[in-house]
């Protein structure tokens, strides 16, 4: 099994938006990319560009290296999951799920500059 990272783009993408309460609509409206392809980025079944991705993180308003990090984080547990199902070390009925571990995907609140480097 392995994980695609346009799926987990998508995954990110879309809790951003639903946490905000936002349509789809409006986020393509807002971001000036279509709906219908807006709606296949976030299912994972297109690819988006750096423009596009950086076009829906303004719609959005959420930095694009805040999707990254959260997309990183979520895929480094998917390579930890898939090696432990690999090696054998763990059954695969036990190995926990973010959800499943209480990992909050999408922060409520992006850190300020200040709250970074504690001025």
């Amino acid at each position: 099994m392995m994980v695609l990272l346009r799926h987990l783009l998508g995954d990110v993408l879309r809790q951003l938006r639903q946490r905000q309460g936002r349509t789809l609509r409006e986020v393509s409206a807002d971001a000036r990319v279509s709906l219908g392809y807006l709606s296949e980025v976030e299912r994972g079944q297109k690819e988006a560009s750096s423009e596009l991705l950086s076009s829906i993180c303004g719609a959005l308003g959420v930095p694009l290296s805040q999707v990254l990090r959260e997309v990183a984080d979520q895929l480094a547990l998917a390579e930890l999951q898939e090696a432990a199902l690999l090696d054998g070390s763990v059954p695969a009925d036990t190995v926990p799920s973010p959800d499943r571990l209480g990992i909050d995907t999408v922060p409520d609140r992006v850190p300020d500059v200040v709250d970074m480097v504690g001025v």
